[in-house]
């Protein structure tokens, strides 16, 4: 038997089982959730986890008998981050398959458009320059814009050149996303130098500054964008066959794609702006389950999401309880995780031929 049919087995099964599988990652993103609340520096078993949770939602329903400290660890400290991290995750690998699907590039992620890169300058504006003058929110304010902005300079560069087909207009956000980096390169270098540090924490990726007013925001973002990309699962099928192909189907490719990268950003700068730049989940991710299902946006978006999401809370654990009490930067994690994910990837490819 060939190495296609030994592959296409299994991933026939899965495919016909997708309800199923579906929910099982439902069920096991919830208890990640619980899990990554319950370790850290201060372990909380998981049934007073349960109960703390329940008596927030429901108040009255559980009698306390837990102390003021491990509430606040669990509902204020624990709960937000690890929400975040779900959130922050299943939006990075949404923004990866549908990149990799409109730019027929399998190097996409959400990084590629510089919409990371003008994230990362607005927070240098604020952590260097200007302070937290609107509060709290300042941060993720200029994140967003910053990320909002880089985006519009792409498409207005793109039809500047010409540019609108899949491989040029890549070249331009590459291009624009040098050009973005350096000016923070710049920023950092004019800046203080003793904040310096916050900035490249922040540039490394965290969830540490959860908090729950902050949630609603990337929420909204991966509702409304996430429904966008799904209800279009069928474009991006047409989309992976070439912009004639797709055109021939009734799709105006060069439209579409100029929408699903303003989609995309509004997507990946919510998350960015509450978590920092994190590296490969969105380019990891999609691959990991197009290689269980096929290629199928049907499936592949909905299942990217809820496996992305599962990834970044279990990462987001180990960073919290790899050199306690530090907090490393998740950047890290998912750096190491994804670089070895890709090595193992070309060597089972070169296996199969």
């Amino acid at each position: 038997m060939s190495h296609k049919h030994l592959v296409e087995g299994p991933r026939h099964a899965l495919v016909h089982n997708l309800p199923l599988i579906a929910a099982g990652l439902v069920v096991l993103l919830m208890l990640s959730v619980m899990l990554a609340v319950s370790i850290g520096a201060v372990g909380i078993p998981l049934d007073l986890v349960w109960s703390v949770v329940l008596n927030h939602l429901f108040p009255g329903s559980v009698e306390q008998s837990w102390s003021a400290g491990r509430d606040n660890i669990v509902w204020e400290v624990r709960l937000p981050r690890v929400i975040l991290g779900a959130l922050v995750g299943a939006s990075l690998a949404l923004v990866g398959s549908a990149l990799q699907s409109v730019t027929r590039n399998p190097l996409a992620d959400p990084h590629l458009l510089g919409i990371s890169s003008g994230a990362a300058l607005g927070a240098i504006i604020v952590l260097l320059h200007t302070g937290m003058f609107l509060g709290l929110v300042t941060l993720p304010i200029f994140a967003f814009v910053g990320a909002l902005v880089t985006t519009a300079i792409v498409v207005g560069v793109a039809n500047f050149a010409n540019a609108t087909n899949a491989s040029r207009l890549v070249l331009t956000g590459v291009a624009v996303s040098f050009v973005i980096t350096s000016l923070g390169s710049l920023g950092i270098f004019l800046g203080d130098p003793r904040a310096a540090h916050t900035v490249i924490f922040w540039m490394l990726g965290g969830l540490g500054l959860a908090q729950w007013v902050q949630l609603p925001y990337p929420l909204l973002a991966l509702v409304a964008c996430g429904a966008y990309l799904m209800v279009n699962a069928r474009n991006f099928n047409a989309m992976t066959l070439g912009d004639e192909s797709a055109t021939t189907l009734g799709l105006p490719a060069g439209r579409f794609r100029m929408v699903v990268f303003i989609v995309c950003a509004v997507l990946t700068g919510a998350a960015v702006a509450f978590s920092g730049i994190i590296s490969f989940v969105g380019l990891m991710i999609p691959h990991l389950v197009r290689l269980a299902v096929g290629g199928d946006y049907r499936r592949v978006l909905p299942l990217s999401a809820l496996v992305g999401a599962i990834f970044l809370v279990l990462a987001d654990m180990v960073a919290r309880i790899i050199i306690p009490p530090l907090d490393m930067p998740i950047g890290i994690i998912t750096g190491l995780v994804g670089g070895v994910f890709f090595i193992a990837l070309m060597r089972r490819n070169g296996r199969l031929g």
